[in-house]
């Protein structure tokens, strides 16, 4: 079934019984929530997500809207913190609220939205029952990069609209991002930390793997990979992958056998993860009443 919501337009798709049956063999089917980029269409997210629901996995697809992504957050009104918490609320509507849930998070436009649903992950006591297994996150995250947040816009943008607009739009998009999130960022920075510091200084405990490329004209590969340092050095489970050539939420276009093989055996992994962590939790629990 797929659903849009008066409010939020996204997408949830269901497998069929006979699927998840065979991919995890009496274990509830993984919730995988993709957020995509900023100006991706569904039908660009749809072909992920059948990654997964070929896995026999249940879908959301979301993408939030270009200006909440480069308006918003650029000038640090939190939008997409109210865009997150409906997402989260989503799972106890559909009622699968207690499967094990997966991200699958997309460029700066994802990441950006997915640092406040961990934020309400780790701070909102209706959320704290929620089992998240893990993160792929794709093209992303990109720190301060004036230059690559231009690329995006210009793209998103297209040829469109007229030269002279484009013009005027992009050189006010940089010189405001330029003063917010550079040279006044030691200032606001306590007022609005930017989506790489917050997840970065605070990070979830789940496993993440990062697929990049050095290729990627938006989001610097120094970004990604001093990311996962941090990470690492929290005690977080955290990997990576450099497609190499391939540009901008491209890989999956350039590279789709082993993208998605990349996506699938990585949730294979988180969830037999969950399984161990559930057994041990089991054994704990018959110990201490036995």
């Amino acid at each position: 079934t797929e659903m849009a919501d008066s409010e939020m337009d996204y997408n949830i798709v269901f497998p069929d019984a006979g699927t998840s049956e065979r991919h995890w063999q009496g274990t509830k089917e993984p919730v995988v929530i993709l957020l995509g980029w900023a100006g991706s269409k569904d039908k660009h997210l749809s072909k992920y997500s059948s990654i997964y629901n070929e896995q026999g996995c249940v879908t959301i697809r979301y993408t939030a809207p270009i200006k909440t992504v480069f308006i918003s957050e650029s000038f640090g009104y939190k939008e997409l913190s109210s865009i997150a918490l409906k997402l989260l609320e989503i799972l106890f509507d559909y009622e699968v609220e207690s499967s094990p849930i997966f991200f699958h998070v997309f460029s700066n436009g994802g990441f950006m939205l997915y640092r406040y649903i961990v934020e309400f992950l780790h701070t909102d006591k209706q959320f704290s029952s929620l089992n998240v297994i893990g993160a792929v996150v794709d093209s992303a995250p990109g720190s301060g990069n004036v230059r690559g947040a231009l690329r995006a816009l210009k793209a998103i943008l297209g040829p469109q609209i007229s030269p002279v607009l484009r013009y005027i739009l992009l050189s006010l998009f940089a010189v405001t991002v330029f003063m917010l999130r550079i040279v006044l960022y030691p200032l606001t920075k306590y007022i609005h930390k930017n989506h790489y510091d917050a997840v970065r200084d605070n990070p979830p405990a789940w496993p993440h793997y990062y697929l990049y490329s050095k290729a990627d004209q938006v989001i610097r590969h120094k970004d990604v990979e001093d990311f996962v340092e941090s990470f690492r050095r929290k005690g977080v489970q955290a990997e990576y992958f450099d497609f190499g050539s391939s540009s901008h939420v491209s890989h999956f276009r350039d590279f789709p056998e082993e993208y998605a093989a990349k996506c699938r055996s990585f949730l294979v992994t988180c969830m037999k993860d969950l399984e161990g962590t559930e057994l041990k939790r089991r054994h704990h629990v018959q110990s201490q009443n036995q």
